[in-house]
């Protein structure tokens, strides 16, 4: 019990648990722990060392090269992946906001990773008019910190695709033959 008495505590420790979760097979630096959950990095080295000593993670390389990465042999690892991942979710309202400041937005559907079903090719995907690049990316990486895992996004001008739609673009017809989720369609579809 003390091991899973530490796993558990915080904010940061659960989007660094996340991160770690999510990227099983990935090795991470103390600045991209801190880059990729929008954390301190001293409260990243914080969460990290803890982890560590439950035995969730084990450290690779020298102190300054030192890469962090899940401990496969955890014994609790199936149990606390299942539950991060059944626990694991982002409000529509809180999607929605985040991306209300790229522009004006048309439609907004969910697919992929938000809907259990990984063979999309994306996970997101954004219609609207006046769309600012940059914004939109920052929105996205924001959700991306509190999920733990990169999503893959896509995003359109709505005569753009309004055309796409019409000639069954492929990706197109990825989110939306399979099961998908509409948070905003002022488009009719």
């Amino acid at each position: 019990m003390e091991r899973l008495s530490k796993l558990f505590g915080s904010p940061a420790r659960l989007k660094t648990l996340r991160l770690f979760v999510f990227n099983r097979d990935t090795g991470y630096t103390l600045n991209e722990v801190s880059v990729r959950t929008k954390l301190s990095k001293e409260m990243v080295r914080r969460e990290v060392v803890e982890l560590v000593d439950s035995g969730l993670l084990r450290k690779k390389g020298t102190r300054v090269a030192a890469r962090y990465q899940v401990n496969p042999r955890f014994e609790h690892l199936v149990a606390l992946d299942a539950f991060i991942r059944e626990t694991t979710s982002v409000r529509p309202r809180e999607i929605i906001e985040a991306l209300k400041r790229a522009g004006t937005l048309r439609l907004v559907a969910l697919s992929g990773h938000f809907t259990g079903i990984l063979e999309p090719q994306i996970d997101l995907l954004v219609v609207g008019d006046h769309l600012d690049d940059r914004t939109l990316a920052n929105a996205v990486h924001s959700l991306e910190a509190e999920l733990g895992r990169e999503i893959r996004y896509a995003s359109f001008a709505t005569a753009d695709f309004r055309y796409r739609l019409g000639v069954y673009d492929r990706l197109l017809r990825d989110v939306f033959d399979y099961p998908h989720r509409l948070l905003i369609d002022k488009i009719g579809l």
